[in-house]
């Protein structure tokens, strides 16, 4: 049975999928699937296997598989970072002051190149 538009609810988004879902630690959750993303897209462009992934970058294929899939509960931000260094990825982390000219909270941000 099809619902009637006026039925269903919708919520601007926050910009964190994760603290529109509630979840704990929202922040940490956004920037590690950020990470994740990185890593899934060099290991996607390089077209090598789970088991070769594995081997380079110090893992278990099992664990690759969690990465590709996005399950990242046993990653910390710090082992994903060390799988980018592993990948051939330099980490640099920029720590600056908010600009005043901005409402919105300090926060943290990962920006890939």
């Amino acid at each position: 049975m099809a619902k009637n538009i006026d039925e269903i609810e919708v919520y601007e988004s926050s910009g964190n999928v994760f603290a529109d879902l509630e979840c704990k630690n929202p922040e940490e959750l956004k920037l590690k699937a950020k990470i994740a993303a990185s890593i899934n897209s060099i290991i996607k462009h390089r077209h090598i296997a789970q088991v070769e992934t594995a081997e380079v970058l110090g893992i278990t294929q099992p664990q690759v598989s969690d990465l590709k899939k996005g399950k990242l509960k046993h990653f910390s931000v710090e082992r994903l970072f060390d799988l980018l260094n592993a990948l051939g990825r330099d980490v640099e982390i920029v720590i600056k002051k908010k600009s005043s000219r901005t409402q919105r909270e300090a926060r943290t941000e990962v920006i890939a190149a």
